[in-house]
């Protein structure tokens, strides 16, 4: 409960509801909801009184803003993306609470905002037992907090921007050849058969994949339409706007696509491609459920080791289209990439041979052409 000083100078009595005894089941946890909503309420505190938050009270204000879908649970399973554009998809919110809780949390909760230094935070990345990319993505976790308490005005600057992290691979992406594939295929059967030959021959990211309808594939043009992108089985919007441009499919593809769905008892427009028979057809298969249960044995069968997901076969297209001698702009066209850089530095790689021959042809015009009977040693 709180009073509010109204514009014409008097006190207007305010009450807020944090939550019940189910969301908060201990009085910490509603003290820190509560410490959240009082840096609202004194919004117009002197800034040195603001100096003393917390970055445990900064996460918890961070959590009820910009993860409600995890914070309140208003995305149940099945449930679709709503209008804002800017409220970050439920894959997102999650991924954020979980680094917030497992590694930002237990090491700076109770640091104020004005302690954390760029240094320390560098040489406590540098200590985690986690990948590149994982620091990477705490590093940004971080910033994004420091970037929330400057929009409300509770600090004039973010430390995380000093702090260097690389991102770097520790390891190049598995890419199957095209004979993987054929042997990947042929120790699969329905429905994880069509749809790794879907994803091997169009580059789909899984959730988009295990997303499509019936209605979305148009087998009159030979085009499928990205219209969505299944996360955890909530309904999202396409990555990015590229993300939504129309993909074409070659006419076998769409052969096997429409035998699919002759023999599927999940068949209208309105139905999807991969509906899960154990949810009788009201959601899609989860992508890990079909992985460990159809590809991981069809894997070690066809002898294929290293570690293969679902972002394999997309890997794979890049790197086969880019080996075929396909240009830049129409890999990055068909993999709906925003930007040709992630397409070259992330999504293709140079198969060996490809760069034998690169090799050879320099080398061929520097050294001239081998004469008749000459010995390669």
């Amino acid at each position: 409960r709180w009073y509010e000083v109204q514009l014409d100078g008097t006190k207007c009595y305010r009450k807020a509801v944090i939550g019940s005894v189910s969301d908060y089941k201990t009085e910490a946890e509603a003290q820190k909801a509560a410490d959240a909503l009082r840096l609202e309420i004194n919004e117009q505190t002197p800034r040195q009184q603001l100096q003393a938050i917390s970055t445990e009270t900064l996460v918890e204000h961070y959590r009820q803003h910009e993860l409600p879908d995890i914070v309140q649970g208003t995305r149940p399973l099945g449930s679709q993306a709503g209008e804002d554009e800017t409220r970050k998809s439920f894959s997102t919110q999650t991924t954020y609470a979980g680094y917030l809780r497992k590694w930002i949390l237990p090491r700076w909760r109770s640091y104020r905002l004005a302690d954390v230094k760029p240094i320390h935070v560098e040489q406590w990345l540098k200590s985690l037992p986690v990948s590149r990319g994982t620091k990477a993505k705490i590093r940004n976790i971080m910033s994004a907090l420091y970037s929330h308490a400057q929009r409300w005005e509770w600090t004039t600057s973010n430390p995380i921007k000093h702090v260097r992290q690389s991102a770097k691979r520790a390891r190049v992406p598995t890419v199957l050849t095209p004979q993987q594939v054929k042997d990947f295929l042929a120790n699969l059967a329905d429905p994880a058969k069509t749809a790794v030959l879907l994803g091997a021959l169009t580059g789909l990211r899984v959730g988009e994949l295990l997303g499509l309808k019936w209605s979305d594939i148009d087998f009159e043009k030979l085009e499928i339409n990205v219209i969505r992108d299944v996360v955890k089985q909530r309904i999202e919007r396409c990555k990015t706007e590229a993300s939504k441009k129309a993909i074409p499919i070659d006419a076998e593809l769409a052969e096997t696509l429409w035998s699919r769905r002759l023999r599927c008892p999940y068949n209208q427009p309105n139905d999807w491609v991969f509906a899960s028979p154990r949810q009788k057809g009201r959601q899609p298969y989860w992508p890990g459920s079909l992985f460990r249960i159809a590809l991981q044995p069809a894997l070690k069968a066809a002898g294929i080791a290293g570690p293969v997901g679902w972002h394999t076969l997309r890997h794979t297209f890049g790197t086969l289209m880019k080996a075929n001698g396909e240009d830049v702009k129409t890999i990055q066209e068909l993999l709906r990439h925003a930007n040709y850089k992630v397409t070259m530095d992330v999504y293709t790689q140079a198969v060996t041979e490809v760069k034998r021959t690169a090799h050879s042809r320099v080398a061929r015009q520097i050294m001239g052409e081998k004469k008749g009977g000459e010995d390669e040693g």
